[in-house]
């Protein structure tokens, strides 16, 4: 099967760190198989770029299956490009079009500091993580699968949650650069399962803390981040962070 080529015209944000402005240079790449990923025409780019003498562009990447979220930038003005529910290195070089000019830049959210041209500094998801978003208690050793019983809706909702990778897509998608969904997603994941009880109270209240410490900002429900995220992580997660938020408060120990 012959496969097809096409020609793209590509504006790319170039910045040499975070002390420095940047702006878009736009470069030509011809004969471009439509088969390609997105991330290996960049890297076809990069190719011709470091054989002229030139720096190459500097983007994030890692696993290049969908399932760590380091392939983060916005393509065409929508974080991971025009495919729903797909990273940008899932995303195939077919959903463009001969001729077609892609602009390509880094998140943009006063949390996210770009680093260098499309890589940003996402360590403050980290920092959210360390803060509440894991197990402490001693939980006894691994049991069989069918010896805790957990409701199926409780489950399936739980699983769903997990399923978020931290790519940070919702705050790049939302006008706040709010990080609810992913933080909600996070409590939800544990609250839901009887080993993340015990922790519950204090996991809300510190996640929520930390993520208004890293100075995202608040959620104001337009579903940009639901309808953006790659992994269809619901905004009904919102919802449930947000009565484990007001509970914990309540009933807390001061």
């Amino acid at each position: 099967m012959e496969h097809k080529s096409i020609n793209l015209k590509l504006k790319i944000w170039r910045q040499s760190n975070s002390q420095t402005s940047g702006s878009f240079k736009t470069y030509t790449v011809n004969d471009v198989s439509t088969e390609m990923s997105f991330l290996e025409m960049i890297d076809v780019l990069n190719e011709k770029l470091i054989s002229e003498g030139s720096e190459p562009i500097a983007f994030d990447h890692d696993c290049r299956e969908g399932i760590c979220g380091a392939c983060s930038m916005y393509i065409n003005g929508r974080p991971h490009g025009p495919m729903n529910e797909t990273t940008t290195c899932q995303l195939h070089m077919r959903a463009f079009n001969d001729g077609e000019t892609i602009v390509i830049e880094p998140w943009r959210a006063n949390a996210f500091t770009v680093l260098k041209d499309l890589v940003v500094d996402r360590s403050s998801f980290d920092r959210i993580i360390q803060a509440g978003g894991f197990i402490s208690v001693n939980t006894g050793n691994a049991v069989d699968a069918n010896s805790l019983p957990i409701e199926k809706s409780k489950a399936d909702a739980s699983f769903a949650a997990a399923a978020c990778i931290g790519c940070g897509a919702c705050v790049a998608a939302c006008k706040n650069s709010s990080a609810m969904l992913f933080v909600s997603a996070k409590v939800t994941h544990l609250a839901l399962l009887p080993q993340g009880s015990p922790e519950r109270k204090i996991r809300a209240l510190n996640m929520v803390a930390q993520m208004d410490k890293e100075g995202f900002g608040s959620c104001t429900n337009t579903g940009a981040c639901e309808a953006i995220c790659p992994k269809g992580i619901s905004i009904e997660n919102i919802a449930r962070l947000n009565k484990e938020y007001l509970m914990a408060g309540l009933t807390s120990e001061k």
